[in-house]
């Protein structure tokens, strides 16, 4: 059981792309802005880090107990990576925020770079990879105790518990999504640039809509937190 339950596990030990309530309002306006700008250089990049790294790292130590703050940033050459950036974690601890190429080439200006790597470090503060991986074993508990209760043969078994794994760090996916969102957006303008401007990539980027056991919430839903959070 217990290296089922590791198994069904594994994908949530990599990455943090984590996020029931959805907090959007949907009789609220989309601002009426257009993205400006033109695609991110390095310089860009590293100029974005140097301003928001001390304010993330404030804001960790100023909201949390013990956590290590000293992140780590870089860039994700894998070639497999597609447009993503994601929190996760080396092996003494220390949190990592991760861009890929694709990412900061498809951004428009320094303000939505700066948001998204604020998100990321809000991810790390709110301790979500941990909270998943905690209703991920509990799930993934579920569906072999389900899957044994039924009698099924130890394959079967294996699919419930992966089932259970994925249902449970689903669960809170988009929450986590939108409440990183606030923070990060809260981050964002401490370091002196515009979250709204930052969210506005959304604009562009490809909605996943509201699908059951998502694991982001709808494009709209993000911007608008942010403006709600901002008062933009």
């Amino acid at each position: 059981m217990r290296r089922l339950i590791a198994l069904a596990l594994l994908p949530l030990l990599a990455a943090c792309d984590v996020q029931t309530t959805s907090t959007s309002a949907s009789s609220e306006p989309l601002p009426k802005v257009t993205r400006t700008g033109s695609p991110q250089t390095l310089a860009d990049y590293r100029a974005v880090v140097r301003r928001v790294e001390p304010i993330a790292e404030r804001a960790c130590r100023a909201n949390t107990r013990g956590l290590n703050c000293d992140f780590d940033i870089r860039i994700d050459n894998n070639p497999r990576m597609g447009a993503n950036a994601y929190q996760t974690y080396d092996r003494s601890g220390r949190p990592i925020l991760a861009f890929t190429p694709a990412l900061l080439r498809q951004m428009k200006n320094r303000d939505e770079v700066a948001f998204a790597l604020s998100h990321e470090a809000a991810h790390h503060i709110a301790g979500h990879i941990q909270q998943t991986q905690t209703t991920a074993t509990a799930g993934a508990i579920l569906g072999n105790v389900l899957g044994t209760a039924v009698g099924l043969d130890p394959t079967g078994v294996e699919v419930a518990t992966n089932i259970g794994g994925t249902v449970g760090a689903r669960r809170f996916s988009k929450q986590f999504e939108l409440e990183a969102d606030a923070l990060g957006a809260r981050i964002t303008e401490a370091a002196g640039y515009d979250a709204m401007r930052g969210v506005l990539y959304f604009m562009d980027a490809a909605d996943p809509g509201d699908r059951f056991l998502g694991t982001h919430p709808p494009n709209a839903d993000r911007i608008r937190i942010v403006r709600r959070t901002v008062g933009g």
